[in-house]
């Protein structure tokens, strides 16, 4: 299946990125802004709820988000999903399209979405011309391998509050990085649904549980969203220790 792009406009130059002012990502060498500047085609808007990228499909092209949350799933075939992890601003998507040829998952956007779009044909020229963002791509994997073993711990080894209060503690502190980039205001954009799917629980089981967490005072849950009263909290319930996010590397 090929992924067919919608038209696409430049529209927020590389040098007044938003994400580059954020104190948490390193800013790029005046070589490395110039090339990241040539290989972005554009800028895609993505609405609410829409897939822009499925698996099995074979995509020309990369994407960062620029603003917005989505987040990346699998299906199984009786219907049911499992979501694999959130994207935020400055996360690069479809990477793994680009190297080993298909996608291996989908990315639906959790709320309105802007993306930077980057051809996939010049990311050799970034691994032969700059090795310093060759160095980032290879961070930016490693990361997300990281990432992916704790949601790993926490499906198989957590109870369902130590889960519930790792997934919330974590949305908390990566959309903190981005600021009103993802959000402009401290709601987190997911149902109840997203962390049943994201859990591994039962809507009713999930449902119980944020109850737990909402009773201690830890959490507050609104009509699509979810506000944190209290991270600390959630992080001692988990038994968690988030890494340090200063320096983080973009494209």
């Amino acid at each position: 299946m090929k992924f067919e792009l919608p038209s696409i406009k430049n529209r927020t130059s590389c040098a007044n990125c938003p994400v580059r002012k954020l104190k948490s990502f390193r800013d790029f060498t005046s070589p490395e802004l110039e090339f990241v500047s040539r290989f972005k085609a554009g800028e895609m808007s993505v609405e609410a709820g829409t897939n822009f990228l499925n698996e099995g499909a074979h995509s020309a092209h990369l994407f960062t988000v620029l603003s917005g949350w989505a987040f990346r799933y699998k299906t199984m075939e009786d219907g049911r999903r499992q979501i694999l992890n959130y994207a935020m601003p400055a996360d690069l998507l479809g990477l793994q399209g680009s190297i080993i040829g298909e996608m291996q998952h989908s990315i639906e956007a959790l709320t309105p979405l802007v993306l930077c779009v980057f051809e996939r044909d010049r990311i050799h020229e970034l691994y032969r011309k700059h090795p310093g963002l060759a160095y980032d791509l290879t961070w930016m994997a490693a990361r997300e391998e990281r990432i992916l073993d704790e949601h790993l711990l926490s499906i198989g080894r957590r109870t369902a509050i130590e889960r519930a209060a790792y997934l919330l503690s974590y949305l908390q502190l990566r959309s903190r990085v981005s600021g009103p980039l993802a959000s402009n205001d401290n709601r987190l954009p997911i149902t109840q649904q997203h962390v049943a799917d994201t859990l591994g629980l039962s809507i009713v089981h999930t449902n119980k549980t944020l109850k737990k967490l909402s009773a201690k005072g830890l959490i507050k849950w609104l009509d699509r969203g979810c506000v944190v009263l209290d991270v600390d909290g959630l992080l001692e319930i988990a038994n968690w220790k988030p890494e340090p996010t200063s320096g983080r590397p973009f494209i």
